[in-house]
């Protein structure tokens, strides 16, 4: 699966503390880092148990695809997680969460350490979900398309008993097509339009956005997956967007011709997909807003953050199962999430009902 390749600013980048989103055409950066993790080596980082760490953030969707996948597949134990806090400075991504403000496993301040001790003076900006080798605590790749692909086809002798295969290899030319569609037009099309410097360019991300929404609502109506009757890494690709569309992207950046929730289908299979373990219980809603809200100063210069919506309506029932499908294939769901890894209760979509 591929990608359109753009320029800077870079993805998970925030220069000036964001001051400088919506004064200059956005244009996604060209991953510079793309070593690879594979079983047999071949970039010179061999799959093995406890050598990485993966830093995601839990307000970033590229990250967010990175921590679903691992959760899914049942990597906790092979690949540790570092989760920095949602709100950086022109330093980059910030460990100020964990005691002392380092990170416990790489003992660095700033994800941009391990980017310094890779490559000093790198392009590009500093990036999460970035994968960092333990020992040298050096960066291993930044690359978020593939390090998703990679837990998902070269990771299978550390995948969990009942893992799901998220990339089935029949469907792989079709979930292509699919996906460089949902990455142009969704997941990368609301920054388009948040970031516009221009009607015409806003106008343009915004029609796009909207139409391929339609179609995917169009495409869900009668199948319960992207895929078909499983989940696959097309779905988590997209509910990444989708999660954080009512709470972020519908005001924030003016993706304002409805809201998830105005859309039966795509809001019944994005409660489906949250209410499945994996997806829900690792998303953060308090990181989410902090981050867009209060990092993004070019567009949102007051640092305002909205209370709304009311997103304890996550939890409502969906009604998807009667699409009947099997979310894990012949798998079975994780299991617990582990106890340092739990979502903080100020960020579950329990606690977050309008009002309370």
């Amino acid at each position: 699966m591929s990608e359109p390749a753009m320029s800077e600013p870079a993805n998970g980048t925030v220069p000036c503390g964001g001051t400088e989103y919506g004064k200059r055409p956005f244009r996604r950066a060209r991953v510079h880092f793309t070593d690879r993790i594979t079983a047999d080596g071949c970039d010179g980082w061999p799959v093995e148990a406890g050598r990485y760490r993966l830093v995601a953030s839990r307000a970033c969707p590229w990250a967010s695809r990175a921590v679903i996948s691992r959760r899914l597949l049942g990597l906790e134990d092979a690949i540790s997680l570092a989760i920095p806090d949602p709100i950086q400075d022109d330093r980059s991504w910030r460990f100020t969460l964990d005691p002392d403000g380092r990170d416990p496993v790489l003992g660095i301040r700033f994800l941009s350490e391990a980017y310094d001790a890779r490559e000093p003076d790198h392009p590009g900006g500093v990036s999460v979900p970035a994968v960092v080798d333990i020992p040298s605590g050096r960066l291993v790749t930044n690359d978020f398309q593939q390090i998703t692909l990679d837990f998902a086809t070269e990771w299978t002798a550390l995948h969990r008993p009942g893992a799901p295969d998220l990339c089935p290899e029949p469907l792989r030319e079709e979930m292509d097509i699919l996906m460089a569609g949902v990455y142009r037009d969704v997941n990368n099309g609301v920054y388009r339009a948040g970031f516009a410097t221009g009607q015409s360019e806003y106008d343009g991300a915004f029609r796009d956005l909207f139409r391929r929404l339609g179609l995917l609502s169009e495409r869900l109506s009668g199948r319960r997956y992207l895929m078909g009757d499983t989940l696959t890494e097309a779905d988590i690709r997209l509910f990444t967007t989708l999660v954080r569309f009512d709470a972020v992207y519908h005001g924030l950046f003016k993706c304002n011709l409805f809201k998830l929730a105005e859309d039966p289908v795509l809001w019944a299979y994005a409660r489906d997909l949250f209410q499945t373990p994996g997806f829900g219980d690792t998303v953060d809603f308090h990181h989410i807003k902090q981050h867009y809200h209060r990092v993004l100063t070019g567009i949102n210069p007051t640092g305002i953050v909205p209370l709304g919506p009311d997103l304890s309506a996550w939890l409502t029932p969906h009604h998807r199962e009667e699409l009947g499908g099997r979310p894990f294939g012949d798998g079975t769901p994780p299991g617990p999430v582990p106890a340092a890894e739990e979502v903080p209760p100020g960020g579950r979509a329990e606690h977050l009902r309008l009002g309370s």
